[in-house]
């Protein structure tokens, strides 16, 4: 079985996409299939406005057309709603073949941080591209309720999962600075509302580690906060595990897959009462969600490391993997 991944979010970039993604495809092929990933590198593209790191790509009909028929997929799974996105879905409306969505980002709040576009029309163009699926997989019940809620249908529920072998409790003296270690993870833009964390009167160390169009910015801002960049596998986890909190300020991510990297590490987290944090964290002892993030922090960092580790072994990307292939709709199934 061949299974074709549309997304116009992939490597090199750092995000929950491709993350998620990345993490899933080694599951799904040793379950016996053969995946692509059909992604911008493979057509001439165009800088993203407002976001020059994030490349996007406008393929002509007949070069992608060639891509999709020559690999001859038994099932099309389209990841984002960016213009590949839009051409599969085209693609696979004109040929009457089933595809399966996913809904991993609020753009229309992000665009409308970005520009200021009316997140009411944000969302009418988003309900109109995952309209035709066969399905749109969500990641939380919450996130469910919300977009049905907002006119959306065919949503199912499509969980996320951690690699503990990785993401583990290590020596915290990776990082030597004062202590306590407030640590925020993750892209650094507008749309993550960071300054919420970094305004915050803390005690010992404050960390952002991560790359984005604020960086450059913040860095000058908040000369006292540890700006390290981007980091990715093992040095990522070793950042993760040396933190004594993880500060999650985002309002407006539908999950947040470092809330369980961190978990995992057994750090625990502090964050604002919304979806994502709501959904990962609960009633849970791993974490204080609070509308003043201060007190978050200052209450997470009583929270026993063991209960936040605890909590992460539950979520597994073998059973992601394998509920994405329970919702994938045969190509066999057109008309």
């Amino acid at each position: 079985m061949k299974l074709l991944l549309v997304t116009d979010a992939w490597l090199p970039q750092v995000n929950g996409v491709v993350r998620t993604y990345s993490a899933i495809i080694p599951e799904i092929e040793a379950l016996g299939w053969t995946v692509r990933v059909l992604s911008a590198d493979a057509y001439r593209t165009i800088a993203c406005p407002t976001y020059g790191e994030i490349r996007l790509a406008f393929p002509s009909s007949g070069s992608f057309v060639t891509d999709v028929e020559s690999f001859g997929p038994d099932a099309i799974h389209i990841a984002t709603e960016g213009p590949l996105g839009w051409r599969a879905r085209r693609y696979c409306m004109v040929r009457g073949i089933p595809f399966t969505t996913a809904f991993h980002t609020r753009f229309p709040e992000y665009v409308q941080a970005r520009t200021g576009m009316p997140v009411s029309l944000g969302y009418r163009l988003m309900r109109r591209f995952h309209a035709p699926a066969a399905a749109t997989l969500v990641a939380t019940q919450g996130l469910r309720r919300e977009l049905a809620d907002r006119g959306f249908g065919n949503l199912v529920l499509w969980s996320r999962g951690v690699d503990t072998a990785l993401f583990r409790p290590r020596d915290k003296s990776f990082l030597p600075d004062p202590r306590p270690i407030s640590m925020y993870v993750g892209r650094v833009a507008v749309e993550k509302n960071l300054e919420a964390f970094l305004t915050l009167d803390l005690p010992g160390t404050k960390y952002v580690v991560g790359d984005g169009p604020q960086l450059g910015e913040l860095r000058m801002r908040y000369p006292e906060v540890r700006f390290t960049g981007a980091r990715q596998g093992e040095e990522l986890a070793r950042h993760f595990a040396a933190a004594d909190v993880f500060v999650f300020p985002s309002l407006t991510d539908t999950f947040g897959l470092v809330l369980l990297e961190a978990l995992a590490c057994g750090v625990p987290v502090a964050a604002f009462p919304v979806r994502g944090p709501l959904d990962v964290v609960g009633s849970a002892p791993v974490g204080a969600l609070d509308p003043d993030l201060g007190a978050a922090v200052r209450r997470a960092l009583m929270i026993d490391p063991l209960a936040c580790r605890e909590h992460a072994l539950g979520f597994s990307w073998s059973v992601c993997a394998r509920m994405l292939l329970d919702h994938v709709a045969p190509v066999s199934k057109a008309a």
